[in-house]
């Protein structure tokens, strides 16, 4: 599903200046002469201010030796805003500007566009590699700067990978498949079209759940994604983008050393045409938010929506009793118990409801949480403060309408088997 440049591979790579894995990258001015270099260990680089005088700089050179694994074409090039000129071994082989990133911010770094040339390599013989652009042209940010070096992926049957997978998953007592989004579908910069995973996950997973084999999924998208397998797999396991100890969290949580203890900030739905609110995009530069106050999970609950899996929504490795919810002044103590085989946590959410009120107001609001951790069969209380405040209205200034407010308190904004009636004064 990947699009665009790979970055070479660190083991694959070595520092002409150091001989060690790496490359070097050296600032000049407009005659040329150095003003800074470093090494660093990749060849996707991203620089947000720092030491590196980007401003100051006319040419950046990015220099390295690159061992290929295989013998064959590669697609070798860059990607970036910035016109270069890329060599190996001494040859000019592309000297292009990938194209203007446009006016977005945010892909102009994170996904900028990319220009590629086939290169004939032989597995063993390093080729050095050396990349060369230009500071003269304004980029969208002036204080930062992307550049990177890499190959395109090889494309590959994907009828093979999925036989591949499907071999693999007959031959093991458990398959944990990993499926998520790209910076080409989930960036900063542009909008998404679609809730559905990239390339064919979809039919990755559904092969895989198809053995028999017990499957467990993990989720890399930093925004819900439709999930239409959910029913045929043994778990699902949300993990953002976890960043370099996304590895060992997931092997903590999955060997069971963790509990998954994370619960939904937004929505899921079971498919697109379910949402309640689509109607997102700018124009003119203008965004009119329509629905109000009822946005995120507000909006599913005025349109009696049924999610996938409702805000605040996650569980846990153990399972938990609801017996108690009073005030203490302007706090809500709910007493929950562990009621499953093994030390747990739970994250007590409090949501109002205000039924007949003066101004518009969504169904139900979030007031407050806690998290709370007990032992095999322990019995805790959680205090969540609910101070005026969150019971407030705008009316050109927050404002609290005095009466009856409803509190409830559960596992999501769906799933609450407490409440309290919850005086307020005026």
């Amino acid at each position: 599903m990947h699009e665009g440049l790979s970055e070479l591979p660190l083991s694959r790579i070595v520092n002409p200046a150091t001989g060690e894995p790496g490359l070097r990258v050296t600032f000049c001015d407009a005659e040329g002469v150095e003003l800074f270099s470093e090494d660093r260990l990749s060849t996707a680089l991203v620089w947000f201010g720092g030491d590196a005088p980007i401003l100051a700089s006319r040419t950046v050179v990015l220099e390295t030796s690159f061992t290929p694994e295989h013998s064959g074409e590669i697609r070798l090039g860059f990607a970036g805003a910035n016109p270069g000129r890329l060599y190996v071994d001494g040859d000019l082989i592309l000297d292009d500007a990938p194209g203007a990133p446009g006016d977005s911010r945010g892909a102009s770094i994170l996904d900028p566009p990319s220009l590629t040339t086939g290169v004939v390599v032989e597995a063993g013989r390093p080729i050095e590699i050396r990349g060369e652009f230009s500071r003269e042209v304004r980029t969208v940010i002036d204080g930062a700067l992307s550049i990177t070096l890499g190959i395109e992926p090889q494309w590959t049957d994907p009828e093979l990978l999925l036989a591949r997978a499907v071999e693999a998953a007959q031959c093991a007592e458990i398959a944990v498949v990993v499926v998520g989004t790209s910076p080409q579908v989930e960036s900063e910069g542009h909008d998404r079209t679609s809730l559905d995973l990239p390339g064919r996950q979809n039919d990755l997973v559904r092969a895989v759940a198809a053995t028999g084999t017990p499957t467990v999924v993990i989720v890399n998208a930093g925004s819900p994604v439709v999930l239409p397998w959910a029913d045929e797999v043994a778990a699902i396991l949300q993990g953002y983008f976890g960043g370099q100890e996304f590895g060992h969290a997931i092997a903590d949580v999955l060997a069971g050393a963790a509990e998954p203890g994370g619960r939904l900030p937004t929505t899921w739905p079971a498919s697109l045409s379910d949402v309640p609110v689509t109607d997102v995009h700018p124009i003119d530069g203008r965004l009119v938010y329509r629905e109000g106050l009822h946005i995120g999970y507000r909006a599913w609950l005025r349109a009696a929506a049924e999610p996938a899996w409702p805000f605040g929504h996650g569980l846990g490795y153990t399972s938990w009793s609801w017996s108690l919810a009073r005030r203490h002044g302007d706090r809500l103590q709910v007493v929950v118990t562990n009621t499953g085989a093994r030390a747990g946590k739970q994250v007590v959410q409090v949501y109002a409801e205000r039924g007949l009120s003066a101004v518009e107001r969504p169904v139900r609001w979030l007031v407050g949480f806690a998290v709370v951790r007990a032992e095999v069969g322990e019995s805790v209380t959680a205090t969540i403060a609910v101070p005026p405040r969150r019971l407030a209205h705008w009316a050109d200034e927050w404002l609290v309408e005095p009466g009856t407010y409803t509190l409830r308190a559960g596992t999501s904004v769906a799933e609450l088997p407490l409440s309290v009636n919850w005086e307020v004064a005026g």
